[in-house]
């Protein structure tokens, strides 16, 4: 053992500065699928190193699992990691490839062709290359829902999946060598949501899924995927990771998450309209199970969480918003009303000073402190009471 007498082990499962940043991007943004989340940032420590195997894609990732467990989540994510922008990808989305002819709108019409010329091909090498940087030439494309665009698509993959090379209509070739290449597919969901609701699950019930019912359901996501895929596709794959239902402790994590982003989204609408509509909220822990019992379905998973939150708490701050309800620097408090189900917004007074100074930075208008708002105000809304049983 020369290496223990020298004292010189090495570790071959250390991670670089920037693959240490990325999964930490990764987890910061995307609950439960640790799976996942270790094959991305293997692929991308490999391609820094420079060892990706010749005339390959930096790597193939094949996503399987229920919808609403963030496959195309992750994707986006990535693309905010790396580039700073979600939408820092090349998206394809293949349910509008259902037929083979409508491939030209992807490689473009050949020569000779009706519409030849007014053909514009997506998977351009322009496209692929316009979010690279100097320090990082990476391209990220997503084919999103493979499994419904026609085996046209998939054989075309075929040659870009084994030899990084795609051949356009007018013969100019795209190098697909320093790309992610990722696919997304529902197969096995079906399946999948008869096994939860059969007793595997989460929600009201509160069963926990152990590792064996996990290990059970992804070998159904895999299982769909083998019957309705080819062998030589299937086996172009560098990683087939099939997503993890989201249980009730992952969706708790995401209902923060979600809450995060609607207050950004409050910042950017307050930029745009003026430094007049600014102003935070905090839901209280009741609101927030409220939030999260509307929003919890197993077939839906964070999707419909997500709607939960739109319906119930962004509708009814976009009416406030709207009517000028809120002053610059007003603090909302969100709480379950005892008399039935449904969100209450209350205005408290914020700090002298802060409001001051918020109220002062918004076009000169009165301090909000000196409005005589009570403790607790109650804002008249609308009742966001909870769905009826059809609507959920």
């Amino acid at each position: 053992m020369l290496g223990t007498a020298t004292g010189m082990v090495l570790d071959p499962t250390r991670q670089s500065a920037r693959a240490r940043h990325l999964e930490e991007a990764l987890r910061a943004r995307i609950v439960g699928q640790e799976e996942a989340i270790q094959a991305i940032v293997s692929a991308y420590q490999v391609f820094l190193a420079g060892m990706n195997l010749p005339n390959h894609p930096a790597g193939a990732l094949l996503f399987l699992g229920p919808t609403g467990s963030g496959k195309t989540r992750i994707v986006e994510a990535t693309a905010e990691a790396l580039f700073g922008h979600a939408r820092a990808l090349l998206p394809v989305d293949c349910g509008e490839f259902q037929h083979s002819h409508e491939i030209a709108k992807l490689i473009g019409s050949p020569p000779g062709y009706l519409g030849h010329r007014e053909t514009h091909p997506v998977l351009t090498q322009e496209a692929l290359d316009q979010w690279r940087r100097e320090d990082l030439k990476l391209s990220l494309v997503l084919f999103d829902e493979i499994e419904k665009a026609s085996d046209a698509l998939w054989q075309l993959l075929l040659g870009v999946l084994d030899r990084a090379t795609l051949t356009l209509g007018d013969n100019r070739r795209v190098d697909f060598s320093q790309t992610l290449i990722f696919l997304t597919s529902n197969l096995g969901a079906a399946e999948m949501a008869s096994q939860l609701t059969g007793g595997i699950g989460f929600g009201r019930r509160k069963l926990a899924l152990d590792a064996r019912a996990e290990q059970r359901l992804k070998a159904l996501a895999a299982g769909a995927a083998r019957r309705k895929f080819s062998p030589e596709f299937l086996n172009r794959m560098d990683k087939i990771v099939a997503f993890r239902p989201l249980s009730a402790a992952d969706l708790e994590q995401v209902l923060e998450m979600e809450l995060d982003r609607v207050r950004l989204r409050l910042l950017q609408a307050s930029k745009g309209a003026g430094v007049g509509n600014r102003f935070g909220f905090a839901c209280t822990p009741p609101a927030k199970r409220f939030l999260l019992e509307c929003g919890l379905d197993l077939r839906y998973g964070a999707r419909h969480l997500r709607r939960s939150i739109e319906r119930h708490l962004v509708a009814p701050l976009a009416h406030l918003m709207a009517t000028e309800q809120v002053s610059p620097g007003d603090r909302l408090t969100v709480d379950l009303s005892e008399h039935g189900p449904q969100l209450l917004f209350f205005k408290s007074q914020p700090p002298g000073r802060m409001a001051a100074w918020i109220a002062k930075a918004g076009q000169g208008g009165p301090a909000v402190g000196t409005h005589s708002y009570g403790p607790k105000q109650s804002l008249p809304l609308a009742d966001y009471g909870a769905p009826s049983k059809k609507e959920r």
